[in-house]
């Protein structure tokens, strides 16, 4: 192969020194994903929660505050671990700075912790009459907040995989907390009394199931990734997990308790390895140059983003005999 030849492969193939990594690979660990699902379900859980009191929905109301408040019960625990100390999370509280997610997430986390409380306390126990009037709207506003705040979280960051689906892990993060809140609130139920929570599941399954198609068809070349690895085998048990629980919630769940626990729990399965498939993605992405260096190469010789883009170059000249 001529110098030439050599010179143009290096100018068009994303290297990076010695072959190391460009970015480092995120530092959080399975706190994260567990949290982006726990998050998810209490917020949503008690959106479902409180349109179900509002129409008189007693049965559904009651069991979708329980999947809230398991659900907001164990995200500070997550996010404590996640943090290594539990004064970092208080320090989040010091400032309000509606331009930071972290801040942002652990007021929203802390509203709609302290509401949903109240509201399942209200709702089980009848404790708090008058304070859950305000409670149980609020809780259902912060916990809409809970469950697609974790979108900017993500994106937030230099992983690239992420990043470039800015604009779409948000609303696969909302199809997946509504899915995740209907199909809790059948586990175990007669199927005649929790009907919305069972439309809601079905629902959240095709919306998530549709969203997480177009991230990846947005995402051009760093759609790769999740075909390799952690990221393809997670993908893979959700895409089995959600199609067999919406065709069982559709199917026998609607006459049988048995039936409906166990698409409830395939769908639950299906939501929670969405959310460590796109965890996983992140690492694969983070970890390979081709996806850090190619993409930007290519924004900049295309103008889409600043930046001193690279030329062919020059032949040597041969000098006079």
């Amino acid at each position: 192969m001529s110098e030439t030849a050599v010179t143009e492969t290096a100018v068009s193939e994303p290297r990076s020194y010695y072959g190391q990594p460009i970015l480092q690979e995120p530092t959080w660990t399975w706190e994260i994903p567990a949290y982006l699902f726990a998050g998810g379900l209490a917020g949503a859980s008690a959106g479902l929660a409180y349109l179900s009191s509002v129409r008189g929905d007693q049965v559904t109301a009651k069991r979708a505050w329980t999947a809230a408040l398991a659900g907001i019960a164990a995200s500070p625990p997550l996010l404590i671990s996640d943090l290594g100390r539990p004064e970092r999370f208080y320090q989040m509280l010091r400032m309000f700075k509606v331009t930071s997610p972290m801040s942002m997430g652990s007021w929203i986390l802390s509203v709609s912790g302290s509401t949903t409380a109240i509201a399942a306390a209200n709702a089980w126990l009848g404790l708090f009459p008058r304070l859950s009037r305000i409670a149980r709207p609020v809780a259902a506003v912060s916990g809409l907040a809970l469950s697609t705040y974790t979108g900017a979280l993500v994106t937030n960051t230099a992983v690239p995989v992420w990043h470039e689906a800015r604009t779409t892990i948000p609303f696969v993060f909302a199809a997946g907390a509504a899915l995740s809140a209907g199909a809790a609130t059948t586990l175990g139920a007669a199927p005649d009394r929790v009907a919305a929570a069972r439309h809601l599941a079905v629902g959240g399954s095709l919306a998530e199931l549709t969203a997480h198609t177009a991230m990846k068809r947005g995402l051009g070349v760093h759609a790769e990734v999740y075909k390799q690895g952690a990221a393809q085998r997670f993908e893979q048990v959700a895409r089995a997990g959600l199609a067999a629980g919406t065709a069982l919630m559709l199917g026998p769940a609607r006459r049988s308790r048995v039936a409906a626990t166990a698409a409830g729990a395939l769908m639950l399965t299906g939501a929670v390895a969405t959310r460590w498939s796109i965890y996983k993605a992140g690492f694969i992405s983070a970890a390979d140059p081709k996806y850090v260096v190619g993409p930007q190469r290519a924004g900049i010789r295309a103008g889409e983003r600043p930046g001193g883009a690279r030329t062919e170059p020059r032949a040597r000249s041969t000098p006079a005999a």
